[in-house]
């Protein structure tokens, strides 16, 4: 005789009375809270402006907490966060799409590697001359000191990202503006209001109007950028739409670079011992970006969804359960990093290149950075094709940063600049939007 947990068939567990395994430990009831958090703090201002209190205390307390008010579970600590991430076989990503409700809507073709060529030649050919303008139009403005200065957050970690789109799409300058306000509205659009969402859908149709002439033309006369490589993919089921160029962009990751920038130059400005360092070696810009996406990741947090019922951190998860993976977070867990709450360029605990695996490479760390995607499995340098986006991202950010560095060695804050970074929306970038600075 058997008992009622031991194993009969080879591959069955027999539960007693019907009862899943572990249910015993399930025994919560709704609206449950805990003594040091409640959920509505989780929707309140604080987790906009500076969220860091309220996640220490889940990280410390709750690290797979049930948010019941918000319908999801909490992950938060370093390595429970990486470990969800790279786990396809048990969770997945939902596309921006199916946040429209209606992932009809196009198809995301980065999987091609002629897309991911296009995008990558047009940003390496683009860049300087991004940058070299966004720095003449900076001149002017930051050149008094006392008054309101140029804003690096608008007029450099904004404006490149932007034109870098433009670039690789092929526009028309005088086209960028427009696409800028749909693209915004499109982007904001895949959060949880519905009135962002019809905003966004609605924007969605004016890009793909505004793309299908550009497409059916490059169809005939192809040049290297983006909406000529997808002309000329031989796909199996269809060729490629208008609707699939639009879904293509709205699925790649713009935050990462927007928020970066301006993240980046706020925690140096802020900062004049860590920004003594660069100014004084500039090759120490790399491992100031690899901090702030450690520090402060533009992309706070992304949602993991199960594919199945799952046990995990002493939690049956159920089917579709939606998992709130915090990078903030983990990003400063003390079992991961040293000082985890201070800015340090360089710092040793930190690994200083593109990681591989659950976000690790020579034994350290890396910042999760969620933009960019899951660790590549490809070498860092690839054959037969592009670099990765993380590896494109680096170097726009440490490029880009460089050469302002050296047009105006002698930045600073304004005298009445008080810079601070927040999320306008729940859910959305972390960032300073308001860098004054004179130069």
């Amino acid at each position: 005789m058997t008992s009622a947990y031991e194993i009969g068939d080879a591959d069955e567990l027999l539960p007693a009375s019907g009862y899943r395994t572990y249910e015993v430990f399930q025994r919560e009831r709704v609206g449950e809270t805990t003594n040091l958090l409640s959920p509505r703090e989780l929707i309140g201002d604080d987790m906009l402006t500076d969220p860091h209190r309220l996640l220490s205390i889940l990280r410390e307390q709750y690290p797979c907490y049930r948010d019941w008010k918000g319908n999801r579970f909490w992950i938060t600590r370093y390595d429970d966060v990486t470990s969800i991430f790279v786990d396809d076989a048990n969770f997945e990503t939902r596309s921006k799409r199916w946040r429209f409700g209606d992932e009809s809507l196009g198809r995301s073709l980065w999987g091609h590697v002629p897309v991911l060529t296009a995008r990558a030649t047009r940003i390496d050919g683009a860049l300087t001359g991004i940058v070299e303008g966004a720095i003449a139009d900076l001149t002017g403005a930051g050149a008094d000191l006392t008054g309101a200065g140029a804003d690096l957050s608008a007029g450099f970690a904004a404006r490149i990202p932007l034109e870098l789109w433009g670039a690789v799409l092929d526009l028309p300058a005088d086209d960028l503006p427009l696409f800028a306000q749909r693209y915004w509205r499109m982007q904001r659009g895949a959060g949880w209001d519905m009135t962002d969402r019809l905003g966004g859908l609605a924007a969605f149709a004016e890009l793909e109007a505004d793309i299908a002439p550009l497409l059916q033309r490059r169809r005939v006369d192809p040049a290297d950028d983006l909406i000529s490589a997808i002309a000329q993919l031989d796909l199996d089921d269809a060729p490629a739409t208008a609707a699939d160029v639009v879904a293509t962009v709205l699925e790649a990751d713009h935050e990462t670079l927007h928020g970066g920038l301006a993240n980046l130059w706020c925690n140096l400005l802020t900062q004049p011992d860590q920004f003594d360092v660069v100014r004084s070696d500039r090759r120490q810009m790399k491992f100031a970006w690899l901090e702030t996406l450690r520090h402060s990741p533009p992309v706070h947090a992304v949602q993991r969804f199960a594919r199945h019922e799952v046990e995990r951190f002493g939690r049956l998860l159920p089917d579709g359960a939606m998992l709130e993976l915090s990078a903030a977070a983990a990003n400063r867990d003390p079992r991961a990093f040293d000082n985890p709450n201070e800015f340090v360029v360089g710092r040793q605990d930190l690994c200083q290149r593109e990681p591989r695996g659950q976000y690790r490479a020579d034994g350290l760390p890396s910042g999760i950075a969620f933009g960019m995607g899951k660790p590549s499995v490809h070498p860092a340098v690839p054959k037969e094709r592009p670099r990765s986006i993380y590896a494109i991202t680096s170097d726009v950010a440490v490029t880009a940063s460089t050469m302002l560095l050296d047009a105006f060695p002698d930045m600073r804050l304004t005298d009445d600049a008080e810079p601070t970074i927040s999320s306008l929306h729940l859910g959305e970038m972390h960032t300073c939007w308001h860098l004054p600075v004179a130069i």
